[in-house]
């Protein structure tokens, strides 16, 4: 019988190993979804609430009306009967944890002397945020806290969520509880590309938002592409990845199981163990035959694991950390003996967790950043959502009497040799004025 996922030998040359891995973890879209997408989005646009009914009903609730596009209160109060004292125990600790970490992370206004400039950034929240939590593969209460908690640490006056409702109309009451425990302001029965439309152009029952985050399918994923530019968004988020650097400390089957737990998501997850030891290679390789026997989600995990999964053998943790860097992970584990010493090594990863007890699950769910993180290699240049992801940072410049003097005849110089006379001249009249525009030469106040 063949193998469940593929071991390939990069001891000599890993690059072709992670040209495949790279091709077989982006996602091309058919041209149907691009196309599908465009008539979604702009049909809402165009008839607004009566498109969006249409959607639903063909794409999720057949008998869904208009009235209930709103969640209503009395359907969130029912939610916190449906959800048990554990249940909401934990979810509250595990927001609270994402609203602990997002106040060490926010930005801060500042303004300070610079020779007679004072420079400084005024940072404020986006006016509207709006969420998107996927339901279809299952419900994901953890993505409104891990969204909605950043946005309101960033100060964002108003909260949108929209999820897919389910055949019958309901939705999942755990994702209710964590959106009304994060004060999100409004819940919308919608999903697919027709949400991401309504959040971006608004319609007579959705308020418009200024920016769109949260994970989805790939028809949300291209819905969000189109409407960049009217809304901020947050990334093309693709399916979840995986990779784990490991060496002999570690544990095969604990490595295995974690490598179960990405690719359980949607059967196309990028789950990768790098290596420098043949035999942890091997016993991982059977310990994931095994656990796939009695896990809850077979069919997908081996889709995962056959189709977009490797395990990959190299010479040194030094190349592991280099395969790890052109690959760019959305989640990186490293289980070795000395992962801080590794960590030095590593500079693309949207979230890295270190040593043997910190899989990929604390992150998911409790640790505190968020687990909303860049996919298909974008965390060469991306981050994970955080409060920077709800704010805007505007610059402040102030110039005093000797800060004008002290720059005045670089940017004349300046101007003038880019063929700008009038800039130069904007800098001239006040060099013969002196003007101080009503605040005193110490600076602001």
């Amino acid at each position: 019988m063949a193998q469940i996922i593929e071991i390939i030998d990069a001891r000599g040359d890993g690059g072709g190993a992670v040209e495949g891995l790279r091709q077989r973890s982006l996602a091309d879209w058919p041209e149907h979804i691009e196309h599908d997408v465009r008539r979604i989005v702009e049909d809402v646009r165009r008839r607004g609430d009566e498109a969006l009914v249409e959607y639903e009903r063909q794409f999720d609730c057949p008998n869904l009306t208009r009235e209930q596009l709103v969640v209503g209160h009395e359907e969130v109060e029912a939610a916190y009967a449906q959800v048990s004292s554990p249940q909401l125990g934990a979810l509250r600790r595990a927001k609270e944890n994402v609203y602990d970490f997002c106040c060490r992370t926010q930005p801060r206004s500042w303004l300070d002397d610079f020779g007679g400039m004072w420079l400084g950034q005024r940072v404020t929240p986006v006016g509207a945020a709006g969420i998107y939590v996927p339901a279809k593969g299952a419900p994901l209460p953890s993505t409104a806290y891990m969204c909605a908690m950043p946005a309101r640490v960033a100060g964002v006056a108003r909260i949108a969520l929209c999820s897919p409702p389910r055949k019958d109309g309901s939705l999942d009451a755990l994702t209710l509880v964590a959106a009304t425990e994060c004060g999100v302001d409004e819940i919308y029965r919608l999903g697919g590309a027709q949400a991401i439309a309504a959040l971006a152009f608004g319609t007579e029952t959705v308020e418009p938002v200024d920016k769109i985050v949260g994970p989805g399918n790939p028809w949300v994923t291209v819905a969000k592409k189109y409407v960049y530019g009217i809304v901020g968004i947050d990334s093309l988020a693709g399916p979840s990845e995986v990779l784990i650097i490991a060496d002999e400390t570690a544990d095969p089957a604990l490595v295995a199981a974690d490598l179960l737990a990405q690719a359980e998501h949607s059967g196309d997850n990028m789950v990768v163990l790098v290596t420098d030891h043949e035999t942890i290679a091997q016993h991982v390789s059977a310990e994931l035959e095994e656990q796939v026997a009695t896990a809850a989600r077979p069919e997908m995990i081996r889709q995962s694991l056959s189709e977009f999964g490797a395990i990959i053998l190299v010479r040194d943790l030094g190349q592991a950390a280099r395969l790890a860097n052109e690959i760019a992970p959305e989640h990186l584990q490293l289980i070795v003996a000395e992962p801080v010493t590794l960590l030095g090594e590593i500079d693309n990863a949207g979230a890295i967790f270190l040593g043997s007890l910190t899989p990929v699950s604390l992150g998911d769910y409790a640790a505190g950043p968020s687990h909303v993180l860049p996919t298909h290699g974008t965390a060469r240049f991306a981050s994970g959502l955080s409060v920077d992801d709800f704010v805007k940072k505007s610059s402040l410049v102030y110039a005093t009497p000797r800060g004008l003097s002290r720059l005045a005849n670089d940017v004349i110089e300046l101007a003038e040799a880019e063929g700008l006379s009038a800039h130069a001249q904007a800098v001239q009249r006040r060099t013969r004025e002196k003007g101080d525009q009503g605040w005193d030469a110490a600076g602001p106040h």
